[in-house]
């Protein structure tokens, strides 16, 4: 049994269908017969998470885009941002999970860091959704939260109200305005006025299957009428023998205490609703080519407002006032839901590994020279994951956007592009594309493994929701993005028409560059990158020339790791993705087939390409296919060979960036006959099906076949196959 599948708590509801506004996606790639590009999870009906279901009278939709609110079915709801719980800024816990071998280049702005006990599971105070609904005599508040193993261990007080600025209850450590105070922990919920005075009356019920709390306020404590009611939430961790919020101390976390702490005792760790967090400064924060620098200007997690005011703890900025009015007359008003521009998306994964974040669950670790490789889980173990999304403000194509799969790096998270010209050139190109960034289960699972089911989980959820044109569709990444976009290009090149890696590599698929054959590929590197040395990305440049494959690097001259992220200019990447649509049935195919990149619980299982499929290695290595289907009429480009040239990034944040270029095209096509006749060249495989429609052949078609060893070539649609 694998590492992975043991670990797992898998498959949640078995692939089940459900999940709130999810509905089957149309978005997906789709073939006239066999099997369909990319990997089954793909193509997977939506997971349903127990934290988007509705009960006992609550009916609206999530939102499901982060920072949004809406009215919807006579409630009220916010949306909040997954793991920014990270509280105010005070003294950096040494021990942080979110530390520098995690999160190098995407630091949290709060320094507060959950007990070591693992009832926190480093996430206990994590606010998903606020939701309000009215009701005969009281209001009805529901709060869920993404971790919830332990009722007694969390707490959260709703601010009602307008009026003066007063101290919270229970040693939140924070003030706004408010005249009503009610704070639950556990089993109880109690309420307080502006003075400090007790109102009673308010009830609580506690779903910890759905990690949702409902609080019923009565109208005798506050009546909002058909008025507006200022209301506001904050989420702590509960003191349960001493009765109050569980202060962080200023040094590291221990079993029962938070770290991270600021001197005046901030007690509140995640706060909504927040209209107005800003989106990372991109450029900035990677020119300080330091993590100091990426805290001070980038809000990688959406949480630096939060951060900034929970520290001078007054949360007044954070309210929204609720008109009842519109409740009442169940107006649908998603006037403050993102239409276009960045945001931040909330899935429902089909796999959980338990609840939170794990920092154990590491996939890459350079230092000690491990990588999890395929059997990676990632260290956001729960089942909701979230994700980038870029739309461009232009009218929805007839045929649908584009989708870009835009993979962050290493140390890094899905925000690394938002508000980035990366993540805006990509998209505005032609028509428009979607710009997906996706969380990837943290931040070094290098797209291998349940990392690389969340991509394509993803994909899914964005074509569930947005109109995909499912033919153009492309790749690109930096750092571990580009050895990602290497990575799926080589294991589902049917899936993209072009890829651009930034300062990435092939890496442990290096063996596998012939599977390019019908995607170009460029590459930008740099010749002082002290992470993709020149070296490696020099022997890059060779594998593909010996892979054959159309492809152009450019070689920054005087630029390191860092230094295309913060001159943020992508213009010419843009161009050479293109409008282009993927051909999902060429008359020549070579695919690579490695039984060790795949992970089975992932269902990313990547034995089949085009119109071949079934491919199965004979034994342990590398099985290769090659097919040409002499039915359209065309025969092999010639290879030109490398190419040199030069050029000059303009357009940044640096005035010029020189580069040197090396290129391989191929000449033009030629023609032949047409013919019901198909050649395979076969190494290491066992069984080989062929599409014999979508190869334009006939099930009488003329089959020669060349294998280092007895070999099963199945022609599908015809039950017929050839033992040879």
């Amino acid at each position: 049994m694998s590492r992975t599948t043991a670990l797992a708590l898998i498959l949640t509801s078995a692939l089940a269908a459900g999940a709130g506004v999810a509905t089957a996606s149309t978005g997906t790639p789709a073939v006239t017969s066999g099997v369909r590009p990319g990997p089954a999870i793909l193509y997977a009906p939506p997971a349903k998470a127990p934290q988007l279901e509705n009960v006992d009278g609550w009916k609206a939709e999530p939102i499901l885009i982060s920072g949004a609110h809406s009215y919807r079915d006579g409630e009220w709801l916010y949306q909040d941002f997954l793991s920014d719980d990270h509280g105010a800024t005070g003294s950096k816990d040494p021990n942080d999970p979110y530390g520098i071998s995690a999160h190098l280049y995407s630091p949290a702005g709060g320094t507060f860091t959950y007990p070591t006990d693992k009832v926190y599971a480093n996430n206990a105070a994590d606010l998903v959704e606020l939701r309000v609904r009215p009701m005969r005599s009281a209001t009805a508040f529901r709060v869920t939260l993404n971790t919830l193993l332990d009722a007694k261990r969390t707490a959260f007080t709703l601010a009602l109200g307008g009026g003066a600025s007063v101290a919270w209850p229970h040693g939140a450590g924070v003030s706004s305005p408010g005249t009503l105070f009610v704070t639950w922990h556990g089993s109880a919920v109690d309420a307080v006025d502006a003075a400090g005075k007790a109102v009673a009356g308010a009830t609580a019920k506690v779903d910890l299957l759905r990690r949702q709390v409902t609080v019923s306020v009565p109208h005798s404590a506050i009546n909002p009428g058909a008025g507006k009611l200022r209301t506001s939430v904050g989420v702590g961790l509960w003191d349960v023998d001493g009765g109050t919020y569980l202060k962080p101390g200023t040094g590291s976390a221990t079993a029962d205490t938070p770290g991270g702490g600021t001197p005046n005792g901030v007690a509140i760790v995640n706060v909504g609703p927040r209209l107005d967090e800003p989106l990372p400064l991109i450029a900035g924060a990677t020119m300080a080519d330091t993590a100091v620098g990426g805290a001070a200007l980038a809000p990688w997690w959406r949480e630096r407002t939060q951060s900034l005011q929970l520290t001078r703890g007054d949360v007044t900025p954070f309210a929204v006032e609720v008109d009842f009015g519109k409740l009442a007359r169940k107006v649908r008003d998603d006037s403050g839901v993102p239409k276009t521009g960045p945001m931040n998306r909330i899935l429902a994964s089909h796999y959980s590994f338990g609840q939170g974040i794990d920092p154990t669950k590491v996939c890459f670790d350079l230092a000690a020279s491990f990588n999890a490789g395929s059997t990676c889980v990632g260290r956001n173990v729960g089942q909701l994951q979230p994700y980038a999304l870029y739309v461009p403000a232009k009218p929805v194509p007839a045929k649908g956007y584009g989708m870009t799969l835009l993979l962050h790096s290493l140390s890094a998270n899905y925000n690394q592009y938002s508000a980035s010209k990366n993540q805006s050139q990509l998209g505005d190109r032609g028509a428009g594309s979607l710009v997906v960034t996706p969380g990837g289960r943290g931040p070094d699972g290098f797209y291998q493994g349940i990392a690389e089911a969340d991509t394509f989980e993803t994909w899914a959820d964005v074509a569930r929701h947005y109109a995909v044109d499912p033919d153009w569709s492309v790749v690109s990444g930096y750092s571990m993005g580009g050895f990602g976009t290497y990575r799926l290009l080589a294991r589902w090149p049917d899936l993209f028409s072009r890829g651009f890696s930034v300062v990435g590599e092939p890496g442990s698929v290096d063996d596998q560059l012939v599977s390019l054959r019908n995607t170009p590929l460029l590459a930008w590197n740099s010749a002082e990158d002290e992470l993709v040395n020149i070296n490696t990305s020099e022997q890059a440049v060779n594998d593909n020339t010996a892979a054959g494959i159309r492809f152009e690097e450019d070689k920054f001259v005087t630029a390191d790791h860092l230094t295309l992220a913060a001159n943020d200019e992508y213009g010419p990447g843009a161009a050479f993705l293109g409008t282009g649509k993927v051909d999902r049935n060429p008359y020549h195919v070579t695919y690579v087939v490695d039984p060790r990149e795949d992970n089975a619980v992932a269902t990313a299982v990547a034995d089949h390409a085009y119109w071949l499929s079934g491919l199965k290695t004979r034994k342990a290595g590398n099985g290769t296919v090659d097919a040409v289907s002499a039915a359209f009429g065309t025969t092999d480009a010639p290879v030109l060979g490398v190419q040199p040239g030069a050029g000059v990034l303009t357009g940044g944040e640096i005035p010029a960036m020189a580069y040197v270029s090396r290129s391989q095209q191929w000449g033009p096509f030629g023609k032949a006959p047409k013919a019901d006749a198909l050649r395979l060249t076969v190494t290491n495989l066992e069984n080989v099906t062929v599409d014999v429609a979508r190869a334009g052949l006939t099930c009488g078609a003329k089959v020669t076949v060349k294998s280092d060893g007895p070999v099963d070539v199945v022609l599908a649609g015809c039950g017929k196959t050839l033992h040879l």
